[in-house]
């Protein structure tokens, strides 16, 4: 004879309960009044968890993260059914969490506080980033594939031997797998928020079962604090970095060794790297040669951004050197280069698969036009965004970059603002671009002919027949379709105006 668990029965009881004597409503309302009644018993509830439906589970986790029923919460993580609990993706900037927070933490201490694993606890993933897995809990209503397949971890990186879940329950007694717990982390100058602070606490204590990780890592500041955390957390978890180090060269130097961790990292911007008129080359140099020699341990970096670096000046050649792979995207901003650093760039660098282009607030006046021009000419089978924002360009260097730019046959984007071009140069162009297909948005410097002599100001009704003239021109090659946008700073507040035949700031 078969003998019904007390705590199924009450599971049952309290969810037939909420369907009696209703209408029938929406499927989903029912469900979401049963959560609702089940909750109202938080003991009862808890008891429940051990025989509540898998599919269960994301609803009545949603509506006790909406009544904040730590309790249950704290529960529900030692019984989640799940490799992944996305539960940023519940929470928003706008409403503190920390209760909440708070108790799936001490829940999954709790946990890791156990030899054996639950009997169906096979929780890998504890996601806390704000965007991603949202439509985990937009579906949970369906199928039990489809949800699960919505929290299958990502492909494990090198250093995880841990093998794909095939079920939904894990062997009882089994022993404790690391959790990672996956936060976008801005470590900054100042005390740490209430939350993040103890997240710490509980990775400092947990170490070894509970792993911090962070796919977007933001690095403001290297004080003592910081550099804990950065001791913390799992450097080959990082694929996005950005460091913005109004720092002395000394605390780059201290930096850099974290950077040579990061073996997966794929995106890395680095700004406003300053000198002290106390620095000597020998301190430049060194620090340069101990930066550009963690590139070589970043097999998977595709994006590189420099912007406002001033050590890079006469030696870009060191970084390229050390770049294992071709990047997809190149971004050298508001820098200094001698003439060497864009030749070295042009003949050195690996553009085989290079899709996006910027030397934005690059100076290139007094350097040959040579160097960029045979640039573009290696990368022009894969170019798809061209950024030549005020360079100092004049006609002839525009002039001589032209034929390689009508070979860059994938360009979708061309901006060069701000630069001192004539309307003769600027009506040579759509000639020359005219058979890229793919070409759809060109952002243009106001020709110098649309500027007021004595005052230096912008005469919008000479630039509106200038860009009629440009639109005639398009029209006639038969490209009507491609955006030419021209672009000026604004006269009272600095910002960029784009012109079409109207200004739009």
């Amino acid at each position: 004879m078969w003998h019904q668990h007390p705590h199924q029965a009450v599971s049952q009881d309290l969810f037939h309960s909420s369907f009696m004597g209703m209408s029938l409503p929406a499927p989903r309302r029912l469900l979401e009044l049963a959560c609702q009644s089940l909750l109202r018993d938080e003991a009862s509830a808890i008891a429940a968890l051990e025989w509540l439906p898998v599919e269960l589970f994301p609803p009545l986790f949603m509506a006790a993260f909406a009544g904040k029923h730590s309790k249950v919460l704290k529960a529900m993580v030692q019984a989640w059914p799940f490799p992944c609990l996305p539960l940023g993706a519940l929470m928003n900037h706008r409403q503190p969490h920390q209760d909440i927070l708070q108790a799936v933490l001490e829940g999954l201490d709790a946990l890791l506080a156990q030899e054996t694993r639950p009997r169906r606890w096979i929780l890998q993933v504890l996601n806390l980033q704000k965007r991603v897995h949202q439509e985990f809990w937009i579906v949970w209503a369906g199928t039990r594939a489809h949800v699960c397949s919505l929290l299958e971890p990502e492909a494990p990186q090198p250093r995880r031997k841990r093998g794909k879940v095939h079920s939904l329950t894990a062997r009882p007694n089994s022993p404790l797998a690391p959790v990672e717990v996956l936060v976008d982390l801005c470590l900054k100058k100042g005390v740490l928020d209430e939350s993040l602070s103890y997240l710490i606490k509980k990775v400092s204590e947990r170490r070894g079962l509970l792993h911090l990780c962070c796919k977007k890592l933001k690095v403001f500041a290297m004080s003592k604090q910081n550099i804990n955390i950065l001791d913390m957390v799992q450097l080959d978890s990082v694929q996005d970095l950005e460091v913005n180090c109004t720092w002395k060269l000394s605390t780059l130097r201290k930096f850099a060794p974290y950077l040579g961790q990061m073996g997966n990292l794929r995106r890395f911007l680095l700004s406003h790297v300053f000198t002290s008129s106390h620095t000597t080359l020998e301190q430049e140099e060194q620090c340069v040669s101990l930066v550009s020699s963690q590139f070589l341990s970043l097999p998977h970096l595709q994006e590189l951004y420099l912007d406002d670096v001033s050590i890079l000046k006469g030696r870009l050649d060191e970084i390229l050197r050390c770049l294992k792979t071709p990047l997809e995207t190149l971004s050298i901003t508001n820098c200094l280069l001698f003439e060497r650093d864009l030749r070295h760039l042009s003949q050195h660098l690996n553009v085989s698969q290079l899709k996006s282009l910027s030397f934005s607030g690059l100076n290139l006046t007094n350097i040959s036009s040579g160097s960029l021009q045979f640039l573009l000419e290696r990368a022009s089978p894969t170019l798809q965004d061209l950024d030549l924002d005020e360079c100092g360009i004049m006609d002839p260097q525009f002039l001589d970059i032209l034929p390689a730019l009508s070979h860059c046959s994938q360009l979708m984007t061309l901006s060069f603002c701000e630069n001192p071009i004539s309307m003769t140069v600027l009506e040579d162009l759509p000639r020359h671009i005219v058979g890229l297909s793919k070409l759809y948005c060109v952002i243009y410097a106001a020709p110098l002919e649309s500027y007021e002599e004595r005052s230096g100001t912008i005469n919008l009704g000479r630039l509106a027949q200038m860009h009629a003239v440009l639109k005639q021109m398009l029209q006639q090659l038969g490209r009507p379709g491609m955006v030419w946008l021209c672009a000026y700073p604004c006269p009272h507040c600095g910002c960029r105006t784009f012109h079409d035949p109207t200004p739009i700031l």
